[in-house]
């Protein structure tokens, strides 16, 4: 096992660590180097245990008994260890879970592949919150959602705060970026899918209203955080879903409306209506 204590940037194995804070520049530089960072030892294994391989680590020296089983699976990967100042002093940030690795960012999956034995599908418009994505796949993961499909401009669920809010759910749950997501509407069509996109929108059915009479595969389809969803989206969906709200308020959180569309549904299947 490597274990490196000389924490300095100048070890070229280190800089997948370094300006963690800068979110543009790390969205940016991540996917193009072909890397994502799981954060604590749960979510380190977690990544481990679905099969991504690890390039670095680095952790105050409490936590290296936690990631044995990387250790083990791969004893070249260089492990650094160090004060919790001197992680601080590498990634820009305190790191009160005490560790962090890269990871190989994984080659994407072709839609047909990912919805191939598929029965309830998120599909995200646009959201700009990493955690708002993160909170998204956790709910998918822990409801029933097969896979989750992305707009071209939707935030990287597997930046470094994705990650960390599902609690490594992003590493489970299959997902894939459209390059053109009416196109990709169309396709889930063909493939079987009816397409429900969440709105507040008075053509809309309710949410209670639309489980018993919902097929067997429904790709649920929620926009972004402030303007929702397009309306060229709304266009193509094949229905219109509304969560009703009370008490003046007028819409939820999109990693809510995820979540009660996806329970309500996994109830309509576990009912066996």
């Amino acid at each position: 096992m490597p274990v490196i204590t000389n924490l300095s940037l100048a070890d070229p194995r280190l800089l997948d660590f370094a300006n963690l804070t800068d979110v543009q520049l790390r969205s940016a530089s991540e996917p193009a180097q072909g890397l994502f960072l799981a954060e604590s030892p749960k979510v380190i294994l977690r990544a481990l245990h679905a099969g991504f391989h690890p390039r670095a680590v680095l952790l105050t020296a409490k936590w290296l008994e936690s990631i044995e089983p990387l250790i083990k699976a791969y004893p070249d990967v260089p492990i650094f260890v160090g004060t919790a100042e001197q992680l601080e002093a590498v990634s820009g940030f305190r790191m009160h879970r005490g560790a962090i690795a890269s990871f190989e960012r994984p080659e994407p999956e072709p839609l047909l592949e990912i919805v191939r034995d598929a029965k309830t599908l998120v599909v995200l418009e646009d959201l700009v919150d990493h955690a708002n994505v993160g909170a998204v796949f956790r709910s998918a993961a822990a409801l029933g959602a097969d896979a989750v499909i992305l707009s071209p401009s939707c935030a990287d669920p597997l930046y470094r705060r994705a990650v960390r809010v599902s609690m490594g759910a992003v590493l489970q749950v299959p997902w894939m970026r459209s390059n053109d997501l009416i196109q990709t509407l169309e396709q889930l069509s063909q493939e079987g899918f009816q397409t429900v996109a969440l709105a507040l929108d008075d053509r809309a059915s309710t949410l209670r209203e639309y489980v018993p009479v919902a097929p067997d595969k429904v790709a649920l389809v929620l926009g972004s955080e402030g303007e929702g969803l397009s309306r060229r989206t709304l266009a193509a969906a094949e229905k219109l879903v509304t969560i009703p709200m009370a008490n003046g308020i007028d819409s939820l959180n999109v990693s809510t409306c995820a979540a009660l569309a996806l329970w309500s549904l996994q109830q309509r299947v576990s009912s066996g209506q």
